[in-house]
């Protein structure tokens, strides 16, 4: 596969997922805080010149609710593009990782009462950790200096070789 992302989206669902890329990395910006405060303060200063009308009031209104229902689905489509990245890594990691459960792969779609379930195991692996009082006791030097020569093997042997 090229560096150039391919997707599978057609017509009205790549557009959104485009548009909601564009708008939320440009939103996100500190120049359009600053827009949205230039504007605010605009519509204040200009309420003595409309005596504070209940037309000057319904312009702001109007206008922050438009932009914020609208925004509401751009948010949405951006996180759940996010979340669906996170977990497919996540799940990356618990598949290739030795001595990681692969129930843990799409764990987000057990019920809560399995959740809990999970949550109360990995609870009480914590707090059998906290009773070795010694850090040193699952997170050694030397275990990390293992992991690193082990990772380093594999893709020495992963590489191509040089031509």
């Amino acid at each position: 596969m090229n560096s150039k992302k391919h997707t599978h989206k057609k017509g009205i669902g790549r557009f959104f997922d485009h548009l909601s890329g564009v708008v939320t990395r440009v939103t996100g910006k500190p120049i359009a805080f600053i827009l949205a405060s230039i504007i605010i303060i605009t519509w204040a200063i200009t309420g003595p010149i409309f005596k504070f009308s209940d037309t000057w009031q319904l312009v702001i209104n109007t206008g922050t609710t438009i932009i914020t229902f609208l925004m509401v689905f751009i948010i949405q489509q951006s996180q759940n593009k996010d979340t669906i990245a996170v977990h497919l890594k996540l799940n990356e990691l618990i598949a290739v990782t030795k001595g990681a459960s692969n129930r843990l792969i799409d764990v987000e779609d057990l019920t809560p009462e399995e959740l809990d379930i999970l949550k109360n195991f990995y609870i009480k692996l914590s707090e059998l950790a906290e009773k070795e009082d010694d850090i040193s006791c699952t997170h050694t030097i030397e275990e990390a200096e293992g992991i690193h020569k082990l990772k380093s093997r594999k893709k020495i042997a992963a590489s191509p070789p040089a031509s």
